[in-house]
């Protein structure tokens, strides 16, 4: 009884906290609850001032009364660090941990949960207030992503906010692209030997999650003829020379608003191994972007490797035939140009209309499933009465006795805006061009270190990503209301 009731007279005087716990939109809103020590500390408040917009007191917080071994550390006030690592430059969670002991401001202001000292002017125990740097990486890569998510999903929803009060309609034209993340791996450095340094089935054992892809190949005219002697088996056209850029990581897929006069921002992204083809990301992000939008965008603006039937028909619409996807055209299957009729059939090179055969279901060529068309030779259609000779074709195709000439595609009118698409007008121009938000946005994103982070793991990375994206639109969306009080 003697010792609880010098306990009781006591605590509250140990601590000196006079000042309720807020959140960080709380904070914002209402400076003046803060202790003096965090609002005489120049660096919190312009944190605060970063990250305070974002609803804190909606995050989707993790049941922080549940007993997990150790002292729980909130969500909020772990991605919260986060943002302060990568706001500030620090590389790794060492480097975090100690600027927070040597900023007790941040610690009270980021919502660690506080050990009381009578030993520091602040209150509270600065390194015995903090998790070890060991438990801060093990949290990166074991907070779930749909909960950083949200912070981007957040810092969206601000900035179309901000955006509207001017009457800036976002949102209705798109671009995407992806981003290269070479993993911390020996057998990406070209320094070090390592036999088989590019044999997919060989995991480095740096990164169990990183796979082996290809940045950019292109077949390159050969300048001078080969100084080998021709090779005995597997041989190659020696007329072309294979150039290849091959890494072991990840690619980040990223969908950008560019919104002229302003800037632009993130809307969507999403990290994958790097063995994952660039079409991939298109249906993943679309629907991100089209739960965020709250409508489908109506254009968007893509590179060749999105050169596929089903990203024409997502932008294609019955109500609106001026909305289309800007993607330049890439020969697949040696087909340069192709015309279609008014029903939409394929023309042959006599220019007649190729009658469909039958379709069927196609569960191999593509990423997604679909339906393809078999169009044959109007001399060999079911209808025809006459069957095909070669005297009766007007170009004398070199398949006239042989059934013709066929084609198959996708019966989707995806297949035919491919073709039918205009790359020459003006309208193709002005969308297209919004590509460039992708190349700033990728840019903004390498200066804060996405394509060599220090981490050795998928969930990691990814998580990393999703803050880098959420900084990049915080830093917009202060520059944003920055320059609407200058200019009120």
């Amino acid at each position: 009884m003697i010792g609880n009731s010098i306990l009781a007279r006591f605590t509250p005087k140990m601590g000196g906290f006079r000042h309720t716990r807020l959140d960080l939109h709380s904070a914002l809103l209402q400076p003046e609850r803060l202790p003096q020590f965090v609002r005489e500390c120049p660096s919190a408040m312009r944190l605060l001032d970063l990250i305070g917009s974002i609803a804190w007191d909606r995050f989707p917080e993790r049941n922080l009364i549940r007993d997990w071994g150790r002292t729980t550390i909130p969500y909020a006030t772990f991605s919260a660090a986060c943002l302060l690592k990568l706001n500030e430059g620090l590389v790794s969670m060492d480097d975090l941990r100690q600027y927070l002991v040597e900023h007790p401001a941040f610690i009270w202001l980021l919502g660690f949960p506080l050990v009381r000292s009578s030993k520091f002017s602040c209150g509270f125990d600065p390194p015995a207030s903090l998790p070890t740097q060991r438990h801060l990486t093990r949290m990166l890569r074991t907070i779930p992503n749909h909960v950083l998510q949200f912070l981007l999903a957040e810092s969206v929803r601000l900035i179309r906010q901000e955006l509207a009060r001017l009457n800036v309609f976002t949102g209705d034209c798109i671009s995407l692209d992806t981003k290269h993340i070479l993993a911390w791996v020996k057998e990406n450095n070209p320094k070090a030997y390592v036999p088989d340094r590019f044999n997919k089935h060989k995991q480095p054992i740096g990164d169990p999650d990183c796979k082996l892809g290809c940045k950019r190949k292109h077949n390159r005219q050969a300048v001078e003829p080969p100084t080998r002697s021709t090779p005995t088996k597997d041989s190659v056209p020696a007329s072309t020379v294979a150039v290849g850029e091959f890494y072991w990581g990840y690619a980040s897929g990223v969908i950008v608003v560019k919104v002229p006069k302003w800037g632009e921002f993130v809307l969507a992204e999403m990290t994958q191994p790097f063995d994952k083809s660039d079409v991939s990301y298109f249906f993943p992000l679309m629907q991100q972007t089209e739960q965020r939008l709250g409508f489908r965008p109506r254009f968007g603006s893509f590179d060749a490797a999105f050169d596929a039937f089903y990203v024409y028909e997502y932008f294609s619409r019955l109500d609106d035939p001026s909305a289309f996807a800007a993607v330049p055209f890439s020969e697949k299957g040696g087909y340069k140009s192709r015309n279609f009729d008014s029903d939409g059939l394929p023309i042959c090179q006599a220019g007649l209309a190729m009658p469909l055969l039958f379709t069927y279901t196609d569960r191999t060529l593509t990423i997604i499933e679909h339906q393809r068309g078999e169009y044959v030779c109007p001399f060999f259609s079911k209808d025809a009465t006459n069957k095909f000779i070669k005297q009766s074709c007007p170009v004398h195709h070199k398949r006239a006795r042989k059934g013709g000439c066929t084609v198959s595609m996708p019966t989707s009118i995806g297949a035919r805006l491919r073709y039918s698409l205009d790359r020459q007008s003006q309208i193709y121009k002005e969308v297209y061009r919004q590509r460039s938000a992708t190349e700033r946005i990728n840019s903004q994103a390498v200066s804060l270190g996405i394509e060599r982070p220090m981490l050795r793991n998928g969930k990691a990375i990814t998580n990393i990503n999703t803050l880098i994206y959420t900084l990049i639109n915080l830093r917009f969306l202060q520059r944003l209301r920055s320059r609407l009080q200058e200019e009120s």
